[in-house]
């Protein structure tokens, strides 16, 4: 793995994230009318994780935090969606420099790219991959995989969208500003 040279801290927040992710994926979801599928608001963490930490730890946090939610609530991993997750973060990730949340700087520019970037993260994953792998891994059929899979999508954007983002500016507001230190006289 000499590669990927992690830090301690991107690490720790890989085994924090993943376990937040399973938290929220099995406490806080909300049921829907797909049968299988419900709305995620662990999507909107691992977002925000992604765009910390960067994509290899977005795609760490989705892969591991997936895998074990499913493994822990339903005896069995579902692994489309499981690398679906895991290019979802990923994906987020790629953006983490452009919007340089360390910075504190969170423009309507940085909101708006990262919603872009997500919408289009999420509609490669759920729209094309995900039913795609269900088809060729499961042989569910295409009808039933492309509907499942257009209603997290949707779901996953909306819920990013609007959870994401406040924890995206929320995060931002810890970070110290440049020149935001100032003497008193």
């Amino acid at each position: 793995m000499g590669f990927l040279k992690l830090s301690i801290k991107t690490i720790v927040a890989i085994g924090i994230g993943a376990a937040v992710f399973i938290i929220l994926a099995k406490f806080a979801a909300i049921p829907s009318p797909v049968p299988n599928t419900t709305i995620q608001t662990s999507y909107a963490f691992l977002a925000l994780m992604a765009i910390v930490f960067g994509p290899v730890a977005g795609a760490l946090i989705g892969f591991i935090g997936h895998a074990l939610n499913d493994a822990i609530s339903y005896g069995s991993v579902w692994w489309s969606w499981v690398v679906v997750s895991a290019l979802v973060g990923f994906l987020i990730g790629l953006a983490a420099k452009k919007i340089n949340i360390e910075s504190g700087k969170l423009g309507t520019n940085k909101i708006v790219t990262f919603n872009i970037v997500q919408v289009l993260a999420q509609g490669i994953g759920w729209f094309l991959v995900a039913p795609l792998l269900d088809i060729l891994i499961y042989a569910e059929p295409a009808n039933k995989v492309f509907v499942q899979g257009l209603f997290a999508g949707v779901s996953n954007m909306i819920t990013v969208g609007i959870i994401g983002t406040i924890l995206l500016v929320a995060y931002g507001k810890t970070r110290s500003q440049g020149n935001s230190l100032h003497r008193e006289m």
